[in-house]
């Protein structure tokens, strides 16, 4: 990936937010101002209105989605105190990044490192625009902690793979246009027998069954091949060499689920606006209920600690040659700082955070409900807490595993 240039002085970062503030009032719709949906990435894809359209658009011809990945791919080709001057100029006039999913979280970050230039000038301007949704094909029904197990074979046809077998928990599989999936091309070996396959999931002999889950979506599903055909020329990389590259595209997805990759607060109103909105306040204009106060209080130090925290440590992986094994501490302090976030804001909306569906509750207020459920899988997907924990103590610590 390319390096980018920081501005070298303090009036050319100040000139640059000029330029910022700028563009956004000249594409930022205020009527969108707060509205993005926590939810988007999960509920699938929504019919935008013309505002959304526009801004969407406006956004990925800029390459602002990814502030940071090269202009020549679509990218912002942003240093890093460029993009956190965007992000604190969208931040404060509520504006947000309509270019996400995994394309964005995981898979270009992951192709930028290993992919051809072939590759990359085909997958990742489409990214950048968000006009291509991805999917995940890793875990397997007795391949999911134990995901050097996984079984779907592809098999060498020559020019091309004929790849059977079944993948699970394919989130927004049945939204996805692509899925980059961990195959078997050797059965002689483990690790070392895993490639990294592109898979069109229109392609003949795909077929996707989605999971309901207790919070009445379906974002996850069972994913099933039977003689599909893959060329070659998408395979990232070397045959045998997809155990290294999944290993660092979780790296990139724990380090985003853990929330560092957004790098400011969640989305929405903060919590003492909605504890004052709900609970009320005191003739001092103080959230009215002491103990929430110092809740609250408590909440937003540790947030901002984990996310100075984990600015320092990208930085410091960045500088070292990429992320490392430190994403697997971020992603377990930030999922629990995440759902720590959704049990506040169910109890601060009180009876309001029961809502489902019907007249007597907001959107947002369904929003929060369905947030707070789905936000349980957060400490399960993307490697648990408890295969987080074994990777700490034993590539970072370099404990043993009898110890």
């Amino acid at each position: 990936m390319a390096t980018l240039a920081e501005p070298e002085t303090a009036s050319a970062l100040d000139e640059f937010r000029a330029s910022v503030r700028a563009w956004l009032a000249e594409n930022f719709p205020p009527a969108l101002k707060g509205k993005d949906n926590a939810m988007s990435a999960v509920e699938g894809p929504a019919e935008l209105s013309p505002e959304e359209a526009a801004w969407k658009k406006a956004m990925g011809e800029k390459g602002w989605g990814v502030p940071t990945w090269p202009s020549e791919y679509g990218g912002g080709g942003l240093g890093r105190a460029e993009a956190k001057v965007l992000a604190e100029e969208m931040a404060r006039i509520g504006a947000w990044n309509p270019i996400g999913g995994m394309g964005v979280m995981m898979f270009g970050p992951t192709l930028l490192e290993y992919g051809s230039e072939e590759q990359k000038r085909e997958h990742i301007p489409a990214i950048a625009r968000g006009e291509v949704r991805w999917c995940q094909g890793y875990s397997e029904p007795n391949a999911g902690s134990d995901l050097a197990n996984l079984q779907t074979f592809a098999e060498d046809m020559g020019d091309h793979y004929l790849v059977n077998g079944q993948k699970t928990w394919t989130s927004g599989g049945q939204w996805a246009d692509k899925c980059f999936c961990l195959v078997r091309t050797d059965k002689s070996q483990k690790q070392g027998g895993i490639s990294f396959l592109l898979i069109d999931m229109n392609a003949p002999g795909v077929e996707v069954k989605p999971i309901r889950m207790i919070s009445g979506m379906s974002p996850f599903c069972e994913t099933f091949f039977t003689d599909v055909k893959v060329p070659k020329s998408d395979r990232v990389g070397e045959e045998g060499q997809g155990w290294t590259i999944g290993k660092r595209l979780l790296q990139h997805e724990r380090t985003n689920l853990s929330g560092a990759g957004a790098r400011l607060m969640p989305g929405g109103p903060s919590l003492a606006d909605l504890a004052k909105t709900y609970v009320g306040t005191d003739k001092d204009g103080l959230i009215a209920d002491r103990e929430l106060r110092a809740r609250i209080t408590r909440f937003e130090m540790d947030w901002r600690a984990f996310l100075l925290t984990a600015m320092r440590v990208q930085a410091e992986s960045k500088a070292a040659g990429g992320v490392s094994e430190v994403s697997s501490i971020l992603k377990t302090i930030g999922t629990k700082l995440g759902q720590e976030r959704s049990e506040l804001i169910i109890e601060i909306a009180g009876l309001q955070g029961l809502g489902w569906e019907g007249e007597g509750f907001t959107r947002e207020e369904i929003t929060a409900t369905r947030a707070w459920l789905f936000g349980k899988a957060t400490t399960i997907y993307g490697g648990s807490t408890e295969i987080q924990n074994n990777v700490i103590a034993k590539r970072i610590l370099g404990m043993l595993d009898h110890q």
